[in-house]
Formats: C-alpha cells, structure tokens, sequence
C-alpha cells in the first residue's frame, strides 16, 4: 500500500500554497479550491459522457455488424462533438398549455441528481470529492433526485405520451431502487461502514466478492446490483420508459437544445454512475489487486495508478451493461415490476441476511494492515 500513489499530498500541496505562498486567507483559498473542484467534476463529466455515447455506438453497431460512425472525424471520432455542436445551437421552444415552472426544473433536477452521484466517485487514493462518513446514504438520496425531475418532465409537458412516459419510469426506478439499497446495505454490513473511502479501504486485501465465505453474498450483491442498476438507468432491456414504437422519445419527446441534452447526457452518465459505484463497492474501486503470499506480485499492482484501476472496473461494467442491453429485448412493464418484487428483491433480503450471517460468525477476511 505505501507504494501506490496519494493524491491527497496533491491537495495539501496546493492549499499550503495558497495560504501559506500566496498568503490567501482560509476563506479565499476554500473559495478558489471548491471553484476548481466544480470545474473538474463538470469537465470529467462532459468528457466521460462523449466518450460514452462514442462507446455505445461503436459497440452497438458491432453487435449488429455494423460499423458506426466513420465519416466525421478519422474513425468517427469528431461525431460526438459535431452533436454537441448542433444541440447547444438549436432553438430551445416551449410547448404551449405545459406547466413551464415545471418543464423548465425539470432537467436540471436531473442533471443535478447526476452531478451529485458523481462526485461521490472515488478515483484514486485520496481523490474523492464527497466523502462523508454516511456516504453511501447520502449518495442513494442525492440519486433519488434524478426520479424527480423525470416526472416532472413528463408532467410538465402537459404531453399524453411525456405523462405515460414517466409514470412509468417513477414506478420503474422507486422499485428497483430497493434492491440497490439492499445491495449497498450487504456490503455495508461486511465492511462495517458507510463511507465510501472506509468501504474502499476495507478492501486492500482482497476485493469483496473474494473475501471469503463473504464472497458468495458478495457476488450475489454485485450481480443483483448491476440488474438493478441498469433498470434504474432505464437502460435496455429495462427501458420501457422510452419505447419509441409506444411514446415516441418518453418523457423528454417535448423537449429540445440543452434540455434534452441534459436528459440525454444524465442517462449516459448514470449507467457510469451505476458502472462506478459497482467496482467501488465489490471490486476494490482504485485498489489494485492482491493476492495473499504473493508479496511481490502485490507490489507490481500497487504501481499502477489507482485511477486506471478505477476507470478499467469502471468501463469493463459498461461494456457489460451495454453488451446486455443490446443483446436482450426490451421487457414489458408488468415484466420489470415482477422481476423486481417477486425476484430480485427477495433474493435481496435473503442476501442481507446471509451476509449478517457470515460476519456475525466471523467467516471473512479481515482488511490487510497498511
């Protein structure tokens, strides 16, 4: 562990230069330091949603043999940004008799819901921007926002089809959302806490669904959290919320420019999100992987930067994710609420009590010593 890098010597760097060589005042240098952060966060988040829509588009046209974009950019690469080019520029209409108030919120309830989940993401040791020892209760209730601000749009569009849209999508996501708390509550009660970074420290030994006789609810956990996961993304083959063929685009059919961008780029990042909280949670998040008694095998992986171990757990889930979405077809909706309360949410509740179990009897694998 002593080999893999800090980034939180970075931060006490750069605030000692603030005050100390500049000699800003404690709330100035706070004040530049949070701006910063605001920057990064929005930045990694514009950039990790083009390259997602890049992905989902070159991996949905390989499964259906095709090439994707090529024509924009050597290999199609400049096509994401001449999108985002068209979407800022066009006009931005409202719809007449629709509750503005409401479809004017809506989106940026939205996008602040997706924001908000994803500054919890902790990139490398020391590299996380929320981080509070209720962590992963915080994260589950700034998530929630998200489901807000869909119904709004959908009711705010004063559109038949917007209102179908997101009651579905409402129903869809407060569902499922149960067996995601579930699955952080199993996790949560082998790691014995709540923050995010605790949960990631826990495992410097051995990732979650190694850990053990812990492992077997662990990687019921991680498989449930991810089905979950991908319904609470309304990602295919949970996306009734925007069938086509039934409700044209769902809940964000009336709308246009950067309010169906915000829409459009809070659902690439979600299945991030989804993808993050994942390999955070069970697979170590930035932590390398160690195998016991193979000391300098360990000490290899520690070189690695604890960002690219993120970011490998992190884009190999989405590349599951979208391998599933595109390979299954799309379920009703009597479908998804069945799979939810009659099967992955009793096998959720069967989980947390297996895992209470095991840590009760103690048949896991404490964490290494630093």
């Amino acid at each position: 562990m002593e080999h893999i890098f800090n980034f939180q010597d970075v931060t006490t760097w750069f605030h000692a230069l603030l005050t100390q060589t500049l000699g800003l005042g404690e709330f100035w240098a706070i004040l530049i330091e949070c701006v910063l952060v605001g920057s990064v966060i929005l930045g990694a988040y514009s950039v990790i949603a083009m390259i997602l829509i890049f992905m989902e588009r070159k991996v949905c046209a390989y499964f259906q043999c095709r090439i994707g974009p090529v024509r924009v950019g050597p290999w199609g690469l400049l096509q994401v940004i001449s999108d985002v080019l068209k979407m800022l520029i066009k006009e931005i209409f409202f719809v007449d008799k629709a509750d503005k108030l409401l479809y004017i919120v809506a989106p940026f309830l939205v996008i602040i819901g997706s924001v908000g989940a994803f500054a919890f993401l902790p990139w490398n040791r020391g590299a996380h921007i929320l981080d509070f020892n209720v962590g992963v209760f915080l994260l589950t209730a700034i998530s929630s926002i998200g489901i807000v601000g869909i119904f709004l749009a959908g009711w705010g569009s004063n559109n038949k089809y917007s209102v179908v849209s997101a009651m579905r999508a409402a129903v869809q996501m407060i569902s499922y959302e149960m067996s995601l708390c579930l699955c952080l509550i199993t996790a949560v009660i082998l790691t014995g806490t709540m923050q995010v970074s605790g949960i990631v420290e826990f495992q410097r030994g051995s990732w979650l669904i190694f850990n053990g006789l812990a492992a077997i609810p662990s990687i019921i956990a991680f498989l449930v959290f991810l089905v979950a996961g991908n319904a609470e993304a309304n990602r295919g083959p949970f996306d009734m919320a925007e069938a086509e063929s039934e409700l044209t685009a769902g809940h964000h059919t009336e709308y246009s420019g950067m309010g169906f961008g915000f829409f459009y780029l809070a659902e690439f990042l979600n299945l991030f999100i989804i993808a993050g909280i994942a390999a955070t949670v069970f697979l170590g998040g930035w932590m390398p992987l160690h195998i016991a008694g193979l000391d300098a095998f360990n000490m290899v992986m520690d070189y690695i930067p604890g960002i690219v171990w993120f970011m490998g757990k992190s884009f190999l889930l989405v590349w599951l994710l979208m391998w599933i979405k595109w390979t299954f077809p799309r379920l009703r909706i009597d479908q998804i609420l069945k799979l939810e309360w009659k099967y992955l949410m009793p096998l959720a509740l069967i989980n947390l009590v297996l895992m209470t179990v095991v840590v009760a009897l103690g048949w896991f694998f404490e964490p290494a010593a630093l």
